[in-house]
């Protein structure tokens, strides 16, 4: 058994449950809610898990020895090298290593200053209103969806890299949610957005909404 904690706003669970669906792996969707009774990431059980009270934590059952994994992208590596050796991270070293910079484009540049923890401590710290949060927000996805979309002009066609799915695709819907949902506007992009239209017609994206997870609230 795979099992997943995750919460289902997060873009880096979303990540998670997109390549699980990809590759066809059955999993258990366990909810932590990081708004309700005090954010229950910071909850004795979950502690004990993932001391770093982030999400998503995968525990794979399915090993002689369960399997821990923090972090979305060390997870999704793991799914692919265990369980889809040869897809979503190309064919060469010279590709993989393309695909993994512009996946950290958006995982390591762009989530990272929009994340929950630093919105809330903005709050605490400088008096952040929601409108300056959202404008925060905006600010730095525009900065870095700009310059992905330059370099996507470079090498995309359905996907962002070519024909196939990758793990740029994978990092770069659930980032488009977020850009949505506090008001970016993509006019700017049409590559991204020719992409994410793409992207969501597929079932794998199309069982990761946020919207369709059995938390969502």
């Amino acid at each position: 058994m795979i099992i997943l904690h995750g919460y289902w706003r997060s873009s880096a669970a979303y990540r998670v449950r997109i390549v699980l669906n990809a590759l066809g792996l059955t999993h258990e969707h366990q909810s932590v809610h990081l708004v309700k009774n005090g954010g229950e990431q910071h909850q004795e059980a979950y502690d004990e898990l993932n001391p770093s009270h982030l999400v998503p934590t995968l525990v794979d059952k399915t090993r002689y020895e369960p399997v821990v994994i923090s972090q979305s992208m060390a997870i999704i590596e793991y799914l692919i090298e265990v369980y889809g050796p040869g897809k979503l991270l190309g064919n060469s070293p010279i590709e993989r290593a393309h695909i993994r910079a512009l996946a950290q484009d958006i995982c390591c540049d762009i989530h990272p200053i929009n994340n929950l923890r630093v919105i809330s401590h903005l709050g605490d710290i400088a008096n952040f209103d929601n409108d300056d949060k959202g404008q925060w927000m905006r600010h730095w996805m525009d900065i870095g969806f700009t310059a992905l979309e330059k370099k996507l002009a470079k090498c995309a066609g359905k996907f962002s890299i070519g024909n196939e799915l990758s793990l740029v695709d994978i990092c770069l819907i659930p980032q488009l949610y977020n850009a949505h949902r506090f008001g970016l506007p993509m006019d700017k992009y049409p590559k991204i957005m020719a992409i994410e239209q793409h992207c969501l017609q597929l079932p794998a994206f199309k069982l990761a909404i946020p919207e369709n997870q059995p938390d969502a609230s």
